[in-house]
């Protein structure tokens, strides 16, 4: 998988392999490769919101204590 896919773009193509994996692929080749990249792709959206949810969590922290040292004043 591309490294710099971004988050938009790989859950539009998640939910295109979703979509031919429930409309029906013959060939069992291709249904192993769509579940491969499937799985790659959720693994790097959950990575990512992962990540920001760290991210937002640290920052809202930072808010939060700021407002105390504030209201200590």
């Amino acid at each position: 998988m591309k490294s710099k896919i971004k988050f938009e773009s790989a859950l539009i193509r998640l939910e295109e392999i979703v979509h031919a994996l429930e409309e029906g692929v013959d060939e069992l080749d291709k249904i192993v490769d769509l579940f491969e990249e499937g799985s790659e792709l959720a693994d790097f959206c959950n990575k990512k919101l992962e990540r920001i949810e760290n991210k937002i969590e640290v920052l809202t922290n930072k808010i939060h204590k700021s407002d105390d040292i504030n209201e200590e004043r």
